[in-house]
């Protein structure tokens, strides 16, 4: 996955390409790959082992896409200004009126669902949460309209592209 964050003035192109469960390839702004090994520890913390080098750290999803980053004493405050913003907004990129059908942008496993079938929805309300690559990321409409399918089930995997839920505009509209 490809990421191009912010933090402050700072603009930083990130890759990320998952090796297997917790153990990822990161590369920022080009540079060689570096090995990063990140498991969920206690309390929604994170345990991660760069190199040879242990950190703790955390992640708070903010408004307006600001991720709160936490590792040891230092905080920093990323916003992504890519086609990726919206994923990590947990908002779809594309269209804000007409109808939405809301796919998975990764691999990951349904976390809860805010909606169900026949539901009113407004745009930028949280419609589920799914966990991708140990972060829990909180999907939310794009659109209004009415939920008029949930193809998600809670606990469930699913898989790249997979549909999770419908909205399409009220009657008349």
């Amino acid at each position: 996955m490809r990421y191009e964050l912010t933090e402050g003035k700072d603009t930083f192109k990130v890759e990320i390409h998952e090796v297997s469960p917790g153990l990822y390839d990161v590369s920022v702004d080009g540079a060689a790959p570096v090995r990063v090994d990140a498991h969920s520890s206690r309390g929604g913390l994170y345990s991660v082992l760069i190199g040879h080098r242990q950190f703790e750290g955390g992640i708070d999803h903010g408004k307006d896409g600001v991720l709160g980053v936490h590792v040891g004493t230092s905080s920093f405050d990323f916003k992504a200004v890519d086609a990726r913003r919206a994923l990590l907004q947990g908002r779809p990129a594309g269209p804000t009126s007409g109808k939405q059908v809301l796919v998975a942008q990764m691999p990951g496993k349904i976390v809860k669902i805010h909606v169900k079938v026949g539901q009113e929805v407004k745009p930028d309300q949280p419609v589920l949460v799914i966990e991708a690559m140990k972060m829990e990321n909180e999907l939310r409409s794009a659109v209004s309209g009415i939920v008029t399918e949930v193809a998600a089930t809670e606990g469930a995997a699913v898989e790249m592209n997979a549909k999770l839920l419908v909205i399409e505009p009220p009657a008349g509209e």
